[in-house]
């Protein structure tokens, strides 16, 4: 296949979804319950929103939406933090786009903006440091976050600072990990899962390797993903393959992109400018040992939490808010007894709402809110 096209014809949809009601007719679990696969990827949970591949699954397979969605899992302290900094009158603030409506716990990065802090949205933190470059009288903090997938250009971005002699450019990391958040999920009591649709966008970073555990310790069958709606109905059928035969591995749908070593270069470059933190609060789940990362002595010129006091103050989401069910899958996003009314994408109330890649508000645009007027 060379077009995107070619992975959303129909009649090959039909096929894979044929096949898959042939295999799961043959599956004992079944016959007793839904098989419940996850998909980690907030990526994959748009894709299955967006082509309605939900709905076109037999009924014996439940489709979880994890927590693969950087900016839904970003706690309200720590975007509390980031509006401290950015209210400061020598700070220009950078962010992606996505980053800039999730609400803190009395305003959003937009709202500050709105309020005369000078937040700036950009493309890449290369646009951070140009920044910087044009304002040396100001300090230009680039707000990190996301998992394996952008922590390689924040990395990079900060070798190139040091290189280039920029003294008024900082980092605010937020970045986490997948595989901590994978293991925390393994760990859950109240979690029956019987399979995995792993990251593809992370897994062009780490590879397939990081999930061996997974399989090994876990016996639970994990497909890389591609993220086009034949990549999806191919990699479920993999799991549900893996399944019927009793096997617990780890498979690379996704090779036309994904190497199992993953990318040497920014692993490197990773390794270089970043280590574990002891533990992380992710907005929903809790404390996660060792699933965020932050930026190595060697760089703490760098870093915007040296530079600069923040509050530091955990911040617990609105009662009303279930976002925290949601990212655990334990609870549908039409589900929650706020969503499509006090809970929409323009008056979020949870960053479920806020992000593309969140869940409910995928689940929003693609016309789950239906289901919810009908629930009630």
């Amino acid at each position: 296949m060379k077009y995107v096209d070619e992975f959303r014809d129909a009649d090959k949809a039909r096929t894979l979804i044929h096949e898959i009601e042939t295999l799961v007719a043959t599956i004992d679990l079944a016959k007793e319950r839904p098989i419940a696969i996850m998909e980690v990827c907030g990526g994959h949970t748009h894709s299955i929103f967006r082509y309605g591949i939900e709905g076109m699954l037999p009924k014996e397979i439940e489709l979880v939406h994890g927590p693969g969605c950087p900016v839904c899992v970003l706690p309200m302290g720590r975007v509390d933090d980031c509006i401290s900094v950015a209210e400061r009158p020598e700070v220009i603030m950078t962010t992606f786009g996505d980053a800039m409506r999730v609400p803190g716990s009395k305003k959003s990065l937009l709202q500050a903006k709105g309020d005369g802090a000078d937040i700036r949205m950009v493309y890449s933190p290369m646009d951070a440091l140009s920044i910087a470059r044009h304002n040396p009288d100001r300090e230009v903090v680039f707000f990190g976050l996301g998992f394996e997938t952008t922590i390689p250009s924040t990395a990079l971005t900060i070798l190139q600072a040091k290189a280039d002699g920029v003294k008024n450019f900082s980092v605010f990391a937020n970045h986490i990990t997948i595989v901590p958040t994978i293991k925390a999920i393994l760990d859950d009591p109240d979690m029956q899962l019987d399979g995995f649709l792993g990251p593809g966008h992370v897994s062009m970073v780490i590879g397939t390797t990081p999930y061996e555990f997974v399989a090994s310790q876990y016996n639970r069958p994990m497909v890389v993903a591609g993220f086009e709606p034949l990549d999806v109905l191919q990699s479920i059928w993999m799991v549900l393959k893996q399944i019927k035969d009793g096997r617990a591995e780890v498979e690379n749908q996704y090779a036309r992109i994904v190497l199992d070593g993953g990318n040497a270069a920014a692993l490197a470059a990773v390794a270089e400018v970043y280590e574990l933190r002891d533990f992380f609060e992710w907005r929903g789940l809790g404390s996660i040992d060792l699933s965020g990362m932050k930026i190595r002595n060697a760089y703490r010129d760098y870093d915007a939490e040296v530079k600069f006091i923040m509050p530091n103050v955990k911040i617990a989401d609105p009662k009303a808010c279930q976002c925290g069910e949601v990212l655990k899958g334990q609870i549908k996003p039409w589900q929650c007894q706020v969503f499509g009314t006090a809970c929409t994408p323009e008056t979020p109330l949870g960053a479920l709402m806020v992000s593309s890649e969140g869940s409910c508000a995928a689940y929003y645009q693609y016309g789950g809110v239906k289901k919810h007027e009908a629930a009630l």
